[in-house]
């Protein structure tokens, strides 16, 4: 059995890994993952240290570390490094705790929002239409109850 994931092609590789070729591939590219070397008319092969560091980086990208961030701490990864990545992810944990306050502040206007629509009765605009077409027209005042936008995600992190 050892053997057997010592011994693994990349669709093998990207099955056991939990991710399709081209995320492999792509992870590659991006120096997360080196190539093995390719015998004289063969096939590459992976092994179950690929195999735990594919898995690294999705268990990161979870916890919302980008692919660069990934990146440091994999370079991190010798054991002597502790306060170092800790660092980054006090960092990580300030950006979602960001998130989720902007979150909140979302959750907290739409509830507002469809309280009102529900007590919107007869021939009345709807106050949830009303406030999206007041807001993309006052955009930028201090006293409009939009949601903050978002944090974009690049679509590269796979």
């Amino acid at each position: 059995m050892a053997d057997e994931v010592e011994n693994l092609t990349i669709g093998a590789f990207a099955r056991a890994s939990g991710v399709n070729v081209e995320t492999v591939r792509y992870y590659q590219r991006r120096g997360l993952l080196s190539e093995p070397r390719k015998p004289l008319g063969g096939i590459r092969h992976y092994g179950e240290s690929d195999v735990a560091r594919v898995r690294f980086i999705k268990t990161a990208q979870r916890l919302g570390f980008t692919l660069e961030e990934v990146a440091l701490l994999l370079k991190l990864d010798d054991g002597t490094h502790c306060s170092e990545a800790a660092a980054v992810a006090q960092h990580k944990l300030a950006e979602v705790r960001a998130r989720l306050a902007d979150l909140g502040r979302m959750e907290n206007v739409l509830a507002d929002l469809v309280a009102r629509c529900r007590k919107a009765r007869g021939n009345v605009s709807c106050p949830l239409i009303s406030s999206l077409h007041s807001a993309s027209v006052g955009s930028g005042s201090k006293g409009d109850k939009r949601p903050p936008r978002s944090t974009r995600r690049s679509p590269h992190n796979k």
